[in-house]
C-alpha cells in the first residue's frame, strides 16, 4: 500500500460575500487542490489557499515540493509519512508557506487513510458527537455600516445561526465602534452569541478600554484585539477584561500556540488549520490546549474542523466559511444552528469536477 502520485492544481472560485482589507476588495479565493492518489485506487484530497491570488505561484511550489516526500509512502504509517515531509523541508522550515503546504498534503493524507480504511476522520479520531456548533463569520466586515451590519446579522439567525462574529477595529471614533456592537446585539438578541474580530488592530490600552465598553453587549469572545507578538498585552487584556480573549490564528505550529498558553495571554485558543500544520498538529494542539484548560475554537476550512471537533473534548465552535464550498458535491450541511459530521470514509467530501474544470487556473 502506497502513494504512486501526487496531483495538484489552482481552482479559482470566486467570493460569494466580498470584503474589503487594508490592500483593497477581496474577490475570490486561490485554491491549490491536492490529490494524493494510491496503488489500491482511492484518492486523498487536501488543499490550500490564497485569496486574490496572492502567493498563489508560491504556495502553489511549496506544496509541489514538499509532495516528493510522499511518493512510494505508506498513508497508514503517519509518522513515517510526517517525518518524511518535515525532512524535505529542513532547510526551509517550520512556519510561513513551508507549514501551509505541509498542513495541505497532511489532510490529503489523513483523507486517503479515512477511504482506505473505509472509516470518516471523525470515526478515525475517535467521533464524539454527529453535529458540532458553528457559527457565522463570512460577512459583518469591517467596511459595512450599522444598517448594514444589523440587516445581515438578522439574516444569519434566519438562517440558523445560533451565534455570529463581526470585525471591529477599523474605526477612529471609539464610540463608533460601540455601535457596531450594538446594532449587531439588537439584531439578533440576547439569544445569539456575538464575538468581536479585532484581527491585531488596537494597542493593550485601547483594547481593554473598549473592551470594557463591549461587555454589556455580553461578547462571547474578543479576538485578536493587539498585534500577534506582543503577548504580553494580550496577556495584559485577559487580565483585564470579563470577556474572554481568544488568540492563535496567526501562529504557526504547535510551538507558537504553546507560547500563547504559557504566556496566560488567550481564554480561548484559536487553531488555524494551515498554520499549525494540518490535522496531525491540531490534535497536538488541541491536546496542549487541554492540558492548560483552555478550549480551543477553529480558524477557517469547516469541511476539516467538522471532524476535528467531532472528536476532541475542548473544541468550542467551528469557525462557518464557506470559501472552499464550491469544491465539493456535499459540503458540510447546517442543521439547527450546527454543522453535520459527514458519515463517508475521509472527508466525506465529493469533488465537483464540472466546476472545477470551469474554474481551473
Amino acid at each position: 500500500m502506497k502513494i504512486l502520485a501526487v496531483d495538484t492544481e489552482v481552482v479559482r472560485l470566486p467570493l460569494e460575500v466580498p470584503f474589503r482589507d487594508p490592500r483593497g476588495e477581496l474577490t475570490f479565493v486561490d485554491n491549490i487542490l491536492v490529490r494524493a492518489r494510491s496503488d489500491e485506487g482511492p484518492v486523498g484530497i487536501g488543499w490550500a489557499f490564497s485569496l486574490n491570488g496572492r502567493n498563489t505561484a508560491s504556495l502553489k511550489a511549496a506544496v509541489d515540493e514538499l509532495a516528493a516526500g510522499l511518493v512510494g509512502r505508506d498513508p497508514l504509517r503517519l509518522g513515517e509519512v510526517q517525518d518524511a515531509l518535515r525532512q524535505v523541508a529542513f532547510n526551509v522550515g517550520p512556519g510561513g508557506l513551508i507549514t501551509m503546504a505541509l498542513a495541505a498534503l497532511d489532510v490529503a493524507v489523513w483523507d486517503l487513510r479515512g477511504k482506505l480504511l473505509n472509516l470518516s476522520i471523525a470515526d478515525l479520531l475517535g467521533r464524539r458527537r454527529d453535529r458540532v456548533p458553528t457559527y457565522a463569520s463570512q460577512g459583518l466586515w469591517r467596511n459595512y455600516g450599522p444598517a448594514e451590519l444589523a440587516s445581515q446579522a438578522a439574516e444569519y439567525v434566519a438562517l440558523g445561526f445560533r451565534a455570529v462574529k463581526l470585525r471591529v477595529g477599523g474605526e477612529t471614533d471609539p464610540d463608533r465602534e460601540v455601535e457596531r456592537v450594538r446594532v449587531v446585539r439588537e439584531a439578533v438578541g440576547w439569544g445569539v452569541d456575538i464575538m468581536a474580530d479585532v484581527n491585531q488592530g488596537w494597542t493593550p490600552w485601547r483594547a481593554i478600554k473598549l473592551g470594557r465598553r463591549f461587555q454589556e453587549y455580553g461578547l462571547y469572545w474578543l479576538e485578536d484585539p493587539v498585534p500577534m507578538l506582543d503577548l504580553a498585552g494580550s496577556a495584559e487584556v485577559a487580565r483585564a477584561l470579563d470577556v474572554p480573549v481568544c488568540a492563535g490564528e496567526y501562529h504557526y505550529e504547535v510551538d507558537g500556540l504553546k507560547r500563547l498558553l504559557d504566556g496566560r495571554a488567550v481564554d480561548i485558543l484559536m487553531v488555524d488549520l494551515l498554520r499549525v500544520g494540518g490535522i496531525t498538529g491540531w490534535l497536538k494542539a488541541a491536546a496542549l490546549a487541554e492540558a492548560y484548560q483552555v478550549p480551543v475554537v477553529s480558524h477557517l476550512v469547516p469541511e476539516v474542523h467538522v471532524h476535528i471537533f467531532a472528536a476532541i473534548p475542548n473544541g468550542l465552535t467551528v469557525e462557518y466559511m464557506p470559501w472552499s464550498f464550491g469544491l465539493f458535491k456535499n459540503p458540510p450541511r447546517l442543521v439547527d444552528g450546527e454543522l453535520e459530521v459527514p458519515s463517508g470514509p475521509g472527508l466525506g467530501l465529493e469533488l465537483d469536477e464540472d466546476r472545477i474544470r470551469r474554474h481551473r487556473v
